[in-house]
């Protein structure tokens, strides 16, 4: 049989996450007795297909050193960047010399990941030779909102919910076609928000694939509890 193909993870983490309203990114906030980022990570690394972990730190992380990350061997280090896709590129660029075939991007504040969806993902894109991304369909009722001129937000129409999806991560694509569209994007001026989007400019389809709701991103200071709560659950779930 051939060899399955080398996949590598890349975790943009050098966001300082403002939102939180906390006194150090919120990748370094605590869960358990351990930080956002080693949640995360460590579904990662974990993962019997995921070779290395790049992460993507700011050059004035103040943190990561004194973490238990830094002395994981299959965990690299790549410099962040401006923005998120800034991140993720150079997290690209540093995974050139591990000769990876495949690139699964992943939310360093999404430690609620589970090993279930990330294999489906990896399973759904090997078989039909296409990047995609977990995504779970919209099921609340959609309001466009129009912003009036003292401020406030007034509903403008329903939007037509069937074809919507939230798109969530790990997103994955062959990385060499990644990294050539997100350059690209970049040089045109293009807005980059995932990586789905940098493929779509590109003129490439992505996979939809249905995964956990509970995959949260950690944005809001009252999303701690919840994230808390799911791993809780997830660790009970391993224990039975």
């Amino acid at each position: 049989m051939p060899d399955f193909p080398k996949i590598v993870a890349v975790v943009p983490a050098a966001g300082v996450g403002k939102r939180m309203k906390a006194n150090c990114p919120k990748q370094y906030l605590t869960i358990a007795n351990k930080t956002i980022l080693q949640h995360t990570v460590d579904k990662l690394v974990s993962h019997p297909k995921i070779s290395a972990v790049v992460l993507s730190i700011s050059k004035n992380d103040e943190y990561f050193d004194s973490t238990q990350l830094s002395k994981y061997e299959n965990v690299h280090i790549a410099t962040g960047g401006k923005e998120r896709v800034d991140s993720v590129l150079n997290g690209l660029c540093a995974i050139e010399r591990l000769a990876a075939d495949w690139v699964i991007v992943h939310d360093a504040a999404r430690p609620c990941i589970t090993h279930e969806d990330i294999s489906l993902l990896i399973e759904q894109c090997t078989r039909h030779k296409r990047g995609g991304l977990l995504a779970v369909p919209v099921r609340d009722t959609m309001k466009r909102a129009k912003l009036m001129s003292n401020g406030l937000s007034l509903v403008d129409r329903t939007v037509e919910r069937q074809q919507l999806w939230h798109a969530l991560t790990p997103q994955m694509y062959h990385a060499q076609a990644l990294q050539s569209a997100i350059e690209q994007a970049l040089i045109k001026g293009e807005v980059v928000t995932d990586e789905a989007s940098a493929m779509e400019l590109a003129g490439e389809d992505s996979l939809l694939v249905e995964g956990r709701a509970d995959n949260i991103k950690i944005t809001q200071p009252n999303d701690l509890a919840m994230a808390e709560f799911i791993l809780m659950k997830q660790q009970e779930s391993l224990c039975e």
